[in-house]
């Protein structure tokens, strides 16, 4: 596994456990990306939004595209996901 792809990984997983820990499991990507620093990422606007439309393929959350933003909302496959309870491949699973 390259770099790149060990910390995308771990973004995915950041952005799916901030969203587990947000009142309605909800939050825009403007909210994510500014979450996402505090852990050590630093994407653009636009990868956050390209990773929330991939966390969205893989059925982890639901979206609603609203002009520059996008609203991210956990799905319960997503919260199993941000908990360790499933695996999905191209998501870091949590430590234990």
């Amino acid at each position: 596994m390259s770099y790149a792809e060990f910390l995308r990984e771990d973004q995915r997983l950041v952005m799916l456990r901030l969203l587990a820990e947000l009142p309605a499991y909800s939050a825009n990507s403007s909210v994510l990306y500014s979450a996402l620093s505090q852990y050590g990422h630093y994407p653009s606007r636009d990868a956050i939004k390209s990773e929330l439309y991939w966390l969205q393929e893989q059925g982890l959350v639901s979206l609603n595209d609203i002009g520059t933003v996008v609203v991210a909302t956990l799905t319960p496959r997503g919260l199993d996901v941000s908990s360790g309870r499933a695996i999905v491949p191209g998501v870091k699973r949590p430590g234990a």
